[in-house]
């Protein structure tokens, strides 16, 4: 009997051992299939952006920085396709009619208002014939915190990125600085354009 007794409790030991690493695999399998399907189910959601909350503060300046102007400007549509809490896609329009200046760089010769009179003429934005302005999303690194898209001002489109791009606590924000030339925002007159920079910044604040 003794001489019996220790091969079957070897045997006991190897099938528990088998059985244990068996059930081992299958958990594995069993945790890959749940992980697999929370990712199909984590699906892309189109969401409207709320105008009334969101903003888009804008800024030119003298070259230098010695002056500058700042101001926000309307949302008039817009939205955004969220995969989780990633941006895939999405669009918004501004209304170039509704430029509102913040900054105090303002004479009572030169008031607020005659700044964007000026702007909404030929020498900058031509806002009678082109009105709005829109920002189309193509493509968007998260992990990069860029996103990529057809940015249109004055009826002529460019590839722009949007750069330190956040989403939090329902907004989505981050910042673009586009060259004001490659959109044929100028003076007419070169000598008097020469001392603007050519940079306009944007930043921008979506909230959904």
């Amino acid at each position: 009997m003794k001489k019996l007794f220790k091969p079957v409790l070897s045997f006991i030991a190897i099938a528990t051992m088998v059985a244990c690493g068996g059930a081992a695999d299958k958990a594995n399998e069993v945790t890959e299939e749940v992980t697999e399907t929370v990712e199909e189910v984590v699906t892309e959601e189109t969401v409207a952006i709320n105008l009334d909350e969101s903003e888009v503060m804008w800024m030119g300046q003298i070259v230098g920085g010695i002056k500058s102007h700042n101001g926000t400007i309307k949302l008039t549509e817009g939205s955004l396709t969220m995969k989780g809490d990633e941006i895939v896609g999405g669009n918004f329009t501004v209304d170039m009619k509704s430029m509102n200046p913040l900054d105090s760089n303002y004479t009572e010769d030169k008031p607020a208002e005659m700044l964007v009179g000026h702007l909404s003429t030929g020498d900058f934005f031509l806002v009678d014939s082109f009105p709005t302005a829109s920002f189309v999303i193509k493509s968007a690194d998260m992990a990069a915190k860029t996103i990529t898209g057809d940015l249109t001002v004055r009826g002529v489109t460019n590839t722009e990125t949007i750069n330190d791009v956040t989403v939090e606590a329902g907004s989505a924000m981050g910042t673009l600085t586009f060259d004001r030339q490659k959109y044929d925002v100028a003076f007419s007159t070169g000598a008097k354009d020469f001392v603007l920079s050519d940079d306009i910044e944007l930043k921008i604040n979506l909230k959904m």
